[in-house]
């Protein structure tokens, strides 16, 4: 496991533009770079996601573009050959005059690298539902097993949920993350260390948005109900499955789940932009309690690469899970990938004008993560920007673009991309 940094000054962040952040979605012409060095040279072109050139310009107009992220990186893995395309730098702190020279390619600071590390924001709850149905594979879960048979002192009116629906978020559980105490802590301090265990309580007294299985609605509350089942179900902490059922089979050495604000080093630094403002570093200014199984992993792009290979593909999961997985129902994920959105459990198809990969995407304070694979798991990309460019209509839809643009270029060559089981699923089933 990485180890964390060691103690800094407090963090004193700008009070309007964090807030904005954390309470917006906590939970939710430069020169062209190069690839990165030590990777195996790319080919010419790529057919629907443009030449290698084209594929370096998207991510380089990305970060150009008026608040948009001081940092891009992009990692395409195609039958064991891993690219990797960046822009920007990793770290505006460590050169001169860092908010024009990062916008023009002349930033005096390292470029983004596929080892540091980064929040993963909501891809961690691809993460949980590995854990989950890696515990049905073993029978130690079933996906028709309840939030009252397996967790009898939440609210009884939530008994009924089932983990097939809270993995596919038709559960109407109401989110914590939204609620206004939780928000309000928050608020005051940014970095406050939750008990992770008790973040439903938040959303105790509340309402289910409706009927459990009757629609899709997204909610970081399913997650952390996801994480409370498989430890109820084991008697093992959630850190503890994670490293026993994904990170250790998949060799992930750079992934972890802390629960303060420290990343390990070296990272790439996440910043709140917005337009004609200078850039703030807000990587270490929440705490990942607050979010634990709905979004608190830190990871990199090269072990993201890794595991969304895995958990896509064959590795993790045997087939009549993994068919189980894929009976999706419409719904984006958060923020909406590229192409068309349908939720599985766990997983999210999106499917493109190239053709379809399956995925999961994130967004906190500082950045906005998409990961997918083919449905063999060998061919992966992830795009991973260091800002939250949900927060801006058109700078999301800019990365929609730019994302879509790499799966193209990942399914260029004859593979086809389709989702072995196909159809829509019945919510219920």
């Amino acid at each position: 496991m990485p180890r964390s940094a060691p103690a800094r000054r407090p963090y004193r962040p700008r009070r309007a533009a964090v807030a904005a952040l954390l309470l917006a979605a906590a939970l939710t012409g430069p020169t062209l770079p190069n690839a990165t060095a030590g990777e195996r040279p790319s080919p010419g072109t790529h057919g629907g996601g443009g030449s290698e050139r084209e594929l370096r310009r998207a991510l380089a107009e990305l970060v150009a573009a008026p608040g948009g992220p001081p940092g891009a990186i992009a990692v395409l893995t195609r039958d064991g050959v891993r690219r990797v395309y960046h822009a920007g730098t990793a770290d505006l702190g460590t050169g001169t005059d860092t908010g024009t020279r990062a916008r023009t390619g002349t930033a005096d600071g390292r470029p983004p690298r596929a080892h540091d590390h980064m929040r993963i924001a909501s891809v961690a709850k691809a993460f949980s539902g590995a854990v989950a149905l890696g515990l049905v594979d073993r029978g130690a879960l079933d996906l028709d097993d309840t939030l009252g048979e397996r967790l009898p002192q939440l609210p009884e009116e939530w008994h009924a949920v089932t983990l097939r629906q809270l993995l596919q978020h038709t559960s109407g559980l109401p989110d914590y993350s939204q609620s206004e105490r939780f928000q309000a802590i928050v608020r005051a301090d940014p970095r406050h260390r939750f008990v992770s265990r008790r973040l439903l309580e938040f959303a105790y007294g509340e309402d289910l948005a409706f009927p459990p299985g009757s629609r899709y609605a997204y909610s970081n509350s399913d997650n952390i109900a996801v994480a409370l089942m498989a430890e109820q179900a084991t008697g093992r902490r959630y850190e503890d499955l994670l490293r026993e059922l994904v990170y250790r089979p998949l060799d992930l050495r750079d992934t972890s789940l802390p629960s303060g604000f420290r990343l390990p080093r070296p990272f790439l630094h996440g910043y709140a932009t917005a337009p004609g403002e200078e850039p703030e570093d807000v990587s270490e200014a929440i705490s990942a309690s607050g979010a634990w199984a709905s979004g608190g992993i830190v990871s990199t792009p090269a072990d993201l690469s890794t595991f969304i290979g895995g958990y896509a593909g064959p590795t993790l999961l045997s087939p009549r899970t993994r068919h189980a997985q894929r009976r999706f129902v419409p719904g984006d994920s958060q923020p909406a990938g590229p192409g068309v959105n349908a939720a599985g459990l766990g997983l999210f198809r999106y499917t493109t004008r190239c053709g379809t990969v399956l995925g999961h995407t994130g967004n906190t304070p500082g950045y906005t993560q998409f990961a997918a694979a083919t449905p063999d798991g060998r061919r992966t990309v992830t795009v991973s920007v260091t800002s939250q460019v949900t927060l801006d209509p058109a700078l999301l839809a800019r990365l929609r673009a730019t994302e879509e643009r790499f799966v193209c270029a990942l399914l260029e060559g004859g593979h086809d991309g389709q989702e072995p089981h196909g159809g829509y699923g019945d919510p219920t089933a």
